[in-house]
């Protein structure tokens, strides 16, 4: 079966999309270390805290990573 759209990205929308998932990634990794009093960093703590009690900071800088890691793969092409 053949797609009806071509869903390849283009390298400028690439590199757009992986910056600003690589540039999300960082918020996280970075708020989380710094247990960050910034209202938008708090309101997702306080969804996460629910699930992950005091152990949502480390869960932030975990994610953030993952979210940094995937960014570059799509920047780069792989995904």
């Amino acid at each position: 079966m053949e797609w009806p759209l071509n869903l390849q990205l283009s390298l400028g929308h690439r590199l757009l999309w992986g910056s600003l998932i690589v540039a999300a990634g960082l918020f996280m990794a970075i708020c989380g270390r710094l247990k960050s009093e910034f209202i938008i960093y708090r309101l997702m703590a306080a969804r996460s805290r629910i699930l992950w009690g005091e152990n949502v900071h480390r869960f932030y800088q975990i994610v953030g990573i993952v979210v940094i890691v995937f960014g570059a793969l799509v920047a780069l092409g792989y995904i």
